[in-house]
This record gives structure tokens, sequence and C-alpha cells, in this order.
């Protein structure tokens, strides 16, 4: 079978006019100077039905361009693209009916009635029965733990609730891929955990195709099996999740604070790297030692106040790729 997404040599160049301090009012007016800024510069890549694919990169590199040539919203200046077989270009009504797309700083939820009414909109729209449309609303509601708060105005729910229900809306049509831009943006560690449970089942156990662009590597561990690295427009890395996370997502950054002001204690298979007062910043290599016996060792053996696990910046990492590649 040809794959799901199909990108071959796809290029987006804007043009935009700037003001030139050298010349006049009527000159810039009506004879602008011209800049152009190359988005996505000769890029391929195929995505296979059921892949869970993270694309991602710094902002500015060109991520949201490529989402909104795949689903038809920007043309691209050269290139061929095919999603689902189709062109988004000139099939973008009908590619419609196959895609879900989320931006996670962006609602498509009607804000002063409940989820459920935009749900019911949006089954109108797709052309769904009354039974059908139904039958998938209660799908949904019961995939994305909704009942609790699926009648209140959407402008009463918290941001996770509302992610949940931006993502289940998305699917009212049960489409075969769904593009997520920063679906996780914003919420507490809690709300990101339930909503990349609910993400992995939709891949896992439904074969949704799952298109995740985020800055987060915890979004990219947990829910894609394989990322895209993308800067300048260009891609410096197409790999295994897996092995991108072993080569550069290994260190872990815990920050503590303790009950008491103390002296920084020594704990088997992390490094210090900072100490001020009560609070201690180690560097932990999970390829080494285990992360959790790390946390256990610390949590049992001194009182602690907060405790806070991150990973290496993700543009760090990104910044360390682009480097190597050009070094070749």
């Amino acid at each position: 079978m040809p794959p799901l997404i199909e990108v071959k040599n796809l290029k987006k160049v804007f043009q935009f006019s700037v003001k030139n301090p050298d010349h006049g009012f009527l000159k810039n007016l009506f004879n602008p100077d011209k800049k152009t800024i190359t988005a996505v510069d000769d890029i391929s890549f195929d995505v296979e039905k059921g892949e869970s694919l993270a694309f991602i990169g710094p902002n500015g590199a060109g991520k949201s361009t490529c989402i909104k040539i795949l689903t038809g919203i920007l043309y691209p200046t050269s290139g061929r693209i095919s999603v689902q077989g189709m062109d988004p270009q000139k099939d973008r009504q009908k590619l419609s009916y196959h895609i879900g797309t989320v931006f996670g700083q962006r609602s498509q939820l009607l804000f002063n009635l409940s989820a459920l009414d935009s749900f019911e909109l949006f089954g109108k729209i797709y052309g769904l029965s009354n039974n059908d449309c139904a039958r998938r609303q209660d799908e949904l509601i019961t995939l994305f733990d909704l009942s609790e708060f699926i009648n209140q105005p959407v402008r009463k729910l918290s941001l996770g609730q509302r992610m949940r229900c931006e993502i289940a809306a998305s699917l009212i049509h049960n489409p075969d891929i769904i593009f997520l831009d920063e679906p996780t943006i914003g919420l507490d560690v809690v709300a990101k955990q339930r909503l990349r449970e609910v993400l992995s089942r939709l891949n896992t156990e439904r074969g949704t195709t799952l298109f995740l662009t985020s800055h987060d590597p915890g979004d990219i561990e947990a829910l894609c099996a394989r990322t895209i690295i993308i800067n300048h427009g260009e891609i410096v890395l197409d790999a295994e999740t897996d092995s991108l996370t072993r080569q550069y997502f290994e260190q872990k950054e815990i920050r503590v604070e303790f009950e008491k002001k103390i002296a920084p204690p020594s704990i088997h298979g992390a490094s210090l790297v900072h100490h001020e007062g009560k609070t201690a910043q180690y560097v932990v290599d999970t390829s080494r030692y285990s992360l959790n016996e790390v946390l256990k060792n610390l949590i049992d053996s001194y009182q602690i106040a907060d405790l806070d696990v991150s990973h290496t910046p993700l543009e760090e990492i990104i910044s360390v790729i682009y480097q190597q590649k050009k070094g070749r």
C-alpha cells in the first residue's frame, strides 16, 4: 500500500514588502523592496498508516507551515504532496473528511456553549446522521472521560478539560489522521499524562495516525515511535524515537528543595550541579542509572519540600543535532 502521507521535494517561499529607510514615502508605498523567506526548503518524507510521528523543531523552523500545506490551508511553492491519496490543495474539502486538526493555542469549540453542543454541530458539518452522531459522541465521551463536564460551557472548563474536548471534537468524524500542534501546551503534569494516555490508545488500539508537533520531550517519548527534526526549513534528522531518546534524552535534571537548609547530600547516580540555600540541582544519566532509584533514595533519606524532574531543553538538543550535521 502507498504511504498515507507522501511529501516529495516540498518547498514554500514567502515574499513580502519591506520598508527601505533610504526611499521616500511614495516609493515605499508603490514600489517597495521585496524580501523572501524560505520556510520549507526541499524536504521529502513519507508517513505510513497507523504511524505515530513527532515533527519537531524550534520556533520558525517550518513545522506549522508544513502542517498547513498538508491540510490544504497553504499552497506550496513547489513539490508534490499526497495525503490519503489526495492533493490537499485540489481536494481540500474531500480531504477534510479524513483528517482532524488540533492547534493547542486556538480553540475550535463554541466558547459560550457546552462542548456537547460543539460535538453536535461538527457532526452535522461532517454529514453524520443523528444516530451516528449520538453513537460517536458517546464513544468519545467515554474515551476521553468527559461526562462530568461535557454539558458545562466551554468558558468554564479548565485548560486540561478543554484540550480533551478539543481533541475529541476533532475526532467526531472518525478521521484516519489527526494533526496535533502543541496539544499539551500549558497543561499541568496530571493533565498531560491523561491526554497522552488517550492519544496513545487512539494510535495503538484504533490505528489512528498521529502527526504531532511539540516542544515537550515527554510528549514525544510517550506518543511517537518516530521523530523528524526540522530546522531552518530542512530535515536534520529522521529516526526512531527510541534511538533519539537513548542518544539525546538520557540526561534528566532534578531540582530539589529540602525542608531545611542542609549541606547538599551526595546521591548515588546523581551529579550535583548547583546548590543555594535549601535548593539543590542534580543531573542523572539515565543510560547508566535508574531515575526511579535515584528519586527513591532522595525521598527516603531526606525531608523534601518540593521536587521537580525535567529533560534537557528540546531546543538545545535540536541545536546540537543541527550543528553536528553542518559540521559533517
